[in-house]
Parts: structure tokens; sequence; C-alpha cells
């Protein structure tokens, strides 16, 4: 059954959800949210997606292999820990790179603890969109 009210609905709100998770996966390293919920939320924006045009519809997206994620995300989670390894000698040590100033955002502050952020966004994306896809009885 098709739906033009929810494929109407999420044409506008799926980017919206798409750019508020990665706004709390950026502020996440200093306050509350991080990879964790802003996975969450592109998880719901892909699964609003899948709601509105099918699976078979978003099957064409490289970037949504689950599997391919899940990896992904462990391996950028897990060498983030070790680059304070080598440059501070400990183990998960934060790692900062020089602070940039830019006209809209302002100060942007990049290290590992983001890096570490991006691996568990990965990760629990690529967890929740596999769950949300074993749940369909029309998936192969």
């Amino acid at each position: 059954m098709d739906s033009i009210i929810l494929k109407t609905a999420t044409r506008y709100i799926y980017p919206v959800l798409i750019v508020l998770s990665l706004i709390v996966l950026y502020r996440g390293h200093n306050l509350p949210g991080g990879g964790f919920i802003g996975g969450l939320i592109a998880a719901s924006a892909v699964m609003l997606r899948a709601l509105s045009v099918g699976w078979d519809g978003i099957k064409g997206s490289r970037w949504l292999d689950p599997f391919k994620l899940i990896k992904v995300g462990l391996l950028v989670a897990c060498a983030s820990a070790f680059v304070g390894l080598f440059v501070k000698h400990t183990f998960m040590e934060a790692v900062w790179a020089p602070t940039w100033y830019l006209p809209v955002l302002g100060k942007l502050k990049l290290g590992t603890p983001i890096l570490f952020d991006i691996g568990v966004y990965m990760t629990v994306l690529g967890f929740a969109v596999l769950c949300a896809k074993s749940l369909d009885s029309n998936n192969n």
C-alpha cells in the first residue's frame, strides 16, 4: 500500500534527521550525545525511509551495507584508541588537533574522541539497520 503522505513527509524529514544525527555526533565528545545517540537517530531516518519506499528502494545505497558499516565502525573505534599509544605513549589517551575557527560554525575542535564516536556511530547505525532488515518478512 503506497502512502503519498508518508513518502512526501519522508522526503523532508529524512535529511533533517541525518543532519541532526551528525550534529549530535559532533557535539557528543564534549557534551551529552555522541556516536550512540547519533547512530540511533540516523538509523531511525533510514528505517523511516524504508517504511516509505521499502528496503528494495534503498538497497542501491552502497554506504548502507550493515556488515560493512559494523566492520568499518569497529575498526575506526579501535584505531582511535591506538593513536594515543603512538603519540603520548598511553592507550586511549585523547589526542587533539589544533583548534580551527570557522565563520559559521565557530570553534572546531577535532581529536581522537570524535574518531571513536564516528566508529560507534557507524557500528550502531549498521547494527540497527541489520536488526530492522531482519524483521522485514519480505527481505531475502
